[in-house]
Order: C-alpha cells, then structure tokens, then sequence
C-alpha cells in the first residue's frame, strides 16, 4: 500500500476563501446593478420634478417681466442659470424676443450613456401666462425655454455610482470574511483535521489511525463521517491482519512450524538473484532424516510427526532466521538457504545441524548405521564472480547430500570449488 502524499497546507482554506469573495462579489454586482439602475430612476424623476417646480415658481414673475418689467427677467433668467446643471436658459416675449439669455461657453460633449440616461429630460419649455384681471382671460406673453447639462448630470450620476460600488465592494468583502471565518471555524477547519488525520495514517496499521475529535460535530454529518471512517479502517486492518496470516499459513508447514516448499522456491529465487547482483556468496544445505521410513514403520507415524517437529526445531536453532531460511523439502527432507554465507561458513552450519540432531538423542533401534537418529547432508554454495543458475546449485546439494547417504549417512558432504 503506498501512503498518502502531504497535504498543501492551507489549499481547501484558499479555495473556499477565493470561491467565497467571487460568490459575494457577484451578489454584490448584481445588487449594485439593480441598485444603480434605481439611482438612475430616483435621479431622472427628481431632476424633472426640481426643474418642473422651479419653472412653476418662477412662472408667475417671468410673466410679470415679460409684460411689463423686462429688467426683472435679467434677475429670474440669472437666478435659473446659477446651478451647474443648467446649461442654458432663455426668457422671450410673445414677439419671440429674448429678455434675458444665459448660456455656458463650456459644455461637456454629449455621450451616449449621457443619451441614454438623461437624453429626453434636458430640454424644457413652458409659456408664461399673465392675469388679467378676472374679466379677462391668462395672457401668453412669453415663454421660458431651459435646457440641462447632459455632462453635469451624468458627472452627478457617475459619482453616486463611485460611492454604491465603493460601499458595495466593501460590504462584500467584510461579508466574504465574516462568511470565510465561520465557515472555516465550523467547517473547514474540522474536515482539514480529519485530512491531516488521514494523511498520517499507516497505511499497514490503518485502524490505529489518530481519530480526530470534532467538538460540536458529533451527531451532525462530520461526526457520522469520522465514525464512518474509523469503522471503514478498522475494516482494512482486520482484512490486512487475515492477509497476513493466511499467507503465513499460506507459506508455513502444517507439520513441523517451519517454511514450506513454496515460501523456499519464493526466498531461493530471490536471493539467488540478489546474489547474482551484488556479487555475493550463497549457499544451500540438504538435510535428509536417515532411515526414516524404518523409524515410521516400528515407531509409528505418531511418533514420527513428533520427531519431524523435534528436529526441525533443533535445526532452526543454528540459522539466524531473520537472514536464513530452513524449510521442509518433503517427507523428512530439510533445505536450508544462507544468503550471503560462503562455502566455509555453510559447512559450519551444517554441522551445527548436524550435532543438534545427534543431541536430541532419539533412539532408533532399527537404524542399519546408528542407534539413535541422525541426519545427513549436502552442501553447495556459489561464489560471487562465477556464473551458476539456480537448478545448478540444488542439484549440486542434492548430489552432495546423495553422496552422503552412500558413503554411510551422518554426515555431511561437499566439493569445495569455484562454482
């Protein structure tokens, strides 16, 4: 299993922050759109209704002054005129004579938002009525023409719309970090402890995982997530251990508690090939019970199983079993596998093997060579620098250990030689 890469800290926190200011941004467009469109309105009707009210004020004066005071329309002309919005205005007689005339040399140029905003609430026009008398029907005797700055009241509008998306912006923003605190508090923050917690998990030993403690969570969906998970993972740990075991049983004589013929072709090809690579020695043992089938005939093969234990057990005691490996071959045939040990050093070991048999000193009544049990074998081993396949190597044990048998049994043999 390989474990889980290590987590960019802080990416879930940067994402849910980004993705939230982007939220409350676009809210905030939106809102300041609707806002702005609203701004537009409340500008164009309160722009008609000053402008109407003022020209209904000044009307009845403007009559006066166009019928009988034309000075006076110098005054009201000026008095309409001194506001940055008006761009021009103009008092004329029923003749179509200008009394009073104003008019900005410098206008801002027509835009088309300008167009768009004000474009058909700039120009006004309202004839003046005089009384007189109640005998007497209202008199035309003039009219006020008037006409507003497109520029300025678009620079009015352009303003207001600075201040909504400032404050917009900036509602957002605190929105974004009030909403980013919270979130990561109660959210974001648990879910990145139960990351780390994965994350630092043996993937071997996965139901020893650091459980989290989510406070406030644990009857919500994040506490069912973390229990879920403990549950899932002490699954994997229960499935691992019966993996194992069922391949050590997998690999394991039922007999004799030692390496079986398939964990010894599994350990031999491997350290064979290590060998070959790291030029290094390896050698190889064949042990064979003598005259065991005798020994099962009289004794029983109850009492043979108890003795197959008993010697394997005796022999293991020679290998170092985190290096070496001793297993059973067949019947009463052992192997033993010594990586890294060379020729001298196996025949060492093979008559340790040898001596702890002779120690356990079981009778054997019925052996043609020796009144109690013993054990033969064959020693091979390769030499680093000198090409040997693996077939050759057993067979050369297995000759070795052949040609122990014939010279007498309890023994051990071998050819030292460059392999």
């Amino acid at each position: 299993m390989l474990s889980a890469p290590a987590p960019k800290k802080g990416s879930l926190t940067s994402k849910q922050a980004l993705l939230t200011l982007l939220v409350a941004m676009l809210i905030s467009g939106i809102a300041g759109s609707i806002e702005l469109l609203s701004h537009a309105s409340n500008i164009r009707q309160e722009t008609e209704q000053r402008i109407t009210h003022q020209l209904a004020i000044v009307n009845g004066a403007a009559a006066e002054a166009a019928f009988q005071q034309p000075d006076l329309a110098h005054q009201i002309a000026y008095g309409l005129f001194n506001t940055d919005e008006v761009a021009w205005v103009s008092i004329r007689d029923d003749f179509g004579r200008a009394l009073a005339e104003f008019e900005r040399p410098r206008q801002a140029a027509s835009t088309w938002l300008s167009q768009y905003l004000f474009g058909d609430i700039v120009h006004y026009q309202t004839s003046l009525a005089y009384y007189m008398g109640s005998d007497m029907p209202e008199a035309v005797v003039g009219e006020i023409e008037l006409m507003l700055s497109e520029g300025y009241l678009t620079q009015q509008f352009l303003a207001r719309i600075y201040r909504v998306v400032g404050v917009s912006i900036l509602e957002a923003f605190i929105l974004s970090i009030v909403v980013i605190a919270f979130f990561h508090l109660f959210i974001t923050r648990p879910l990145l402890k139960v990351h780390a917690a994965i994350a630092q998990t043996d993937t071997n030993r996965p139901g020893q995982w650091p459980k989290p403690t989510l406070r406030g969570h644990q009857d919500d969906e994040l506490g069912h997530l973390v229990d879920s998970l403990d549950h899932l993972l002490n699954a994997f740990q229960q499935g691992l251990e019966q993996r194992d075991q069922l391949h050590h049983l997998s690999n394991m004589d039922g007999l004799t508690g030692v390496a079986n013929r398939r964990q010894f072709d599994e350990f031999y090809q491997r350290h064979w090939h290590l060998a070959q690579q790291n030029q290094q020695p390896l050698s190889v043992i064949f042990i064979d019970i003598d005259n065991f089938k005798e020994f099962n005939d009289h004794y029983g093969h109850a009492m043979g199983d108890d003795t197959l234990r008993a010697v394997a057990k005796a022999l293991n005691q020679c290998i170092d079993p985190t290096r070496d490996l001793l297993a059973r071959y067949g019947g009463e045939e052992f192997v033993c596998v010594l990586p890294g040990q060379d020729h001298d050093d196996a025949v060492s070991v093979a008559n340790c093997l040898r001596k702890a048999v002779l120690s356990l000193a079981i009778p054997h009544a019925f052996s043609s060579t020796h009144t109690d049990l013993t054990v033969s074998m064959g020693v091979a081993s390769m030499s680093p620098g000198h090409s040997i396949s693996a077939e050759t190597l057993i067979e050369r044990a297995d000759q070795h250990l052949y040609n122990a048998k014939r010279l007498g049994r309890n023994r051990v043999e071998t050819r030292k030689r460059l392999a």
